[in-house]
């Protein structure tokens, strides 16, 4: 567990390394926008390499009842940070949408890999290279948030829906 937690902050601190000199940080006290975006000075900015549920979006808890998941996703997202601030950003890439991507760090934890191991998102390997897969399976493996049920990847909700 200490051996993982050390290879993420080298992850993360080669990350910002590996960032041109011009990249710094954007630094300041986020408002939460869904569980896989933050806002910190009017800045839109995506959590790299996960994906949460959207607002609307149900799972199944274990006793298979509806539950608005994407929602408690975003309020375990807004109390973490809420007792973590300042949150620090460096920016990887911008999406579809032009938001920042970004890797986010808040009282020295990787937000990203928080909320993929409390069970609120799950790694996008699409854009993670599988770098979160180890948070997903602690979280599968203990049934922690999503995975006390079930649930349908995001991005095949989003999926469905456009299809709908």
């Amino acid at each position: 567990m200490l051996r993982h937690a050390a290879l993420m902050l080298l992850s993360a601190a080669l990350l910002v390394v590996a960032q041109p000199a011009t990249a710094k940080p954007m630094v300041g006290v986020p408002s939460v926008v869904d569980g896989d975006t933050i806002e910190i000075h009017g800045q839109r900015i995506r959590l790299n390499g996960i994906d949460a549920p959207e607002s609307a979006q149900l799972c199944l808890d274990a006793g298979r009842k509806n539950y608005r998941c994407g929602q408690k996703a975003s309020l375990a997202l807004a109390d973490f940070l809420k007792a973590h601030r300042p949150t620090s950003c460096i920016e990887v890439d911008r999406d579809q949408f032009r938001r920042m991507v970004a890797v986010c760090t808040a009282g020295g934890v990787d937000i990203g890999d928080w909320m993929v191991r409390k069970g609120y998102a799950v790694d996008w390997p699409k854009y993670s290279d599988g770098f979160y897969v180890r948070a997903q399976n602690e979280a599968r493996a203990a049934k922690r948030g999503m995975w006390a049920g079930s649930f349908e990847r995001p991005w095949e909700w989003r999926k469905q829906m456009t299809v709908q």
